[in-house]
């Protein structure tokens, strides 16, 4: 099993759907009440340079679920980025800690806690992927449709972490991945390249374009996140201007399967990215896809930081 959970990009096919299965099993110890304190005496330090609602409540809630201890640590809690270098951190919370989720704008950051560390580093989030975003993806979508593998997903939108974190999974796992953005915001090259590579091996098929019509057609998943960013609050205007047409209403979506579910990461602003009559409709699937960070989550402590 890889140490760290960095990018998808670095974890094979067999650890994604691995982690998937022990997912599964503790979300059904979880509802079922069977008591699965794989984590017992262990600490997770959380560090946050971006806030948010489901990854603090789920990596908290789940490290208790399992029997361990969650430490919440805000930019205003350390020195990081205020004179400590992150190999300092690194090295000084290695020795307090059994692992490490951080939240935060810069990838690099996240990189550089895992090669001066000697504890497992989970990404929260960065401005360039979201993994653990995409395994509960993942964990909905094979509750929903049974399987992963010959499924199209359409994502629209912003070419953002949740688009490269879907390329990146989708080609590790066969899932066909179309992106339709506007030609500005399009994804990152390097990201592209990558996940085409991963994509030639697998068999799986990356569309990039800027015709949403083009990449929701026969779907049988439809993506959405937010036009605007956390940090990118000054874009705002610019965006709803460019992004209009990249909205899931009822008329787009109706290009994907019938039976097609939606996916939102979350939060959601209805009325951009998102009309309510999607969002809140019968094909959406978001608060059984918001639940399942906790269970993805859990799967993923328990991959690096449990007894090997």
């Amino acid at each position: 099993m890889n140490k760290h959970l960095l990018t998808l990009h670095d974890w094979s096919a067999e650890e994604i759907l691995d982690t998937l299965d022990l997912a599964d099993e503790l979300k059904y110890k979880q509802k079922n009440g069977i008591e699965h304190h794989l984590l017992k005496g262990k600490t997770l330090g959380m560090i946050f340079t971006k806030s948010s609602t489901r990854t603090r409540v789920s990596f908290e809630v789940g490290m208790y679920q399992l029997g361990g201890s969650a430490l919440f640590l805000s930019s205003n809690d350390i020195q990081l980025g205020r004179g400590e270098t992150i190999y300092d951190t690194a090295q000084v919370l290695s020795r307090f800690l059994d692992g490490i989720m951080i939240r935060t704008y810069k990838q690099s950051d996240v990189e550089d806690l895992a090669r001066f560390g000697q504890i497992p580093i989970i990404n929260g989030l960065t401005d360039l992927v979201h993994p653990c975003q995409i395994l509960a993806d993942f964990q909905t979508i094979r509750e929903h449709k049974g399987k992963l593998s010959g499924l199209k997903l359409a994502y629209i939108g912003d070419g953002n972490n949740m688009a490269h974190s879907l390329m990146y999974g989708g080609a590790k796992v066969g899932m066909d991945i179309a992106i339709a953005t506007p030609e500005q915001y399009q994804c990152d090259p390097e990201v592209v390249k990558n996940a085409l590579e991963d994509a030639a091996k697998t068999g799986t098929k990356i569309t990039l374009t800027c015709d949403p019509v083009e990449a929701i057609r026969d779907a049988d998943v439809v993506y959405a996140d937010t036009w605007v960013s956390m940090g990118q609050e000054a874009e705002k205007a610019e965006k709803l201007k460019v992004f209009g047409p990249y909205q899931i209403d009822k008329k787009l979506f109706s290009y994907a399967k019938d039976d097609a579910i939606f996916l939102h990461c979350l939060p959601a602003y209805r009325g951009y990215e998102v009309t309510e009559d999607v969002i809140d409709g019968p094909n959406s699937v978001i608060f059984d896809e918001a639940e399942n960070r906790l269970h993805a989550q859990k799967a993923v402590m328990v991959k690096l930081m449990g007894e090997k």
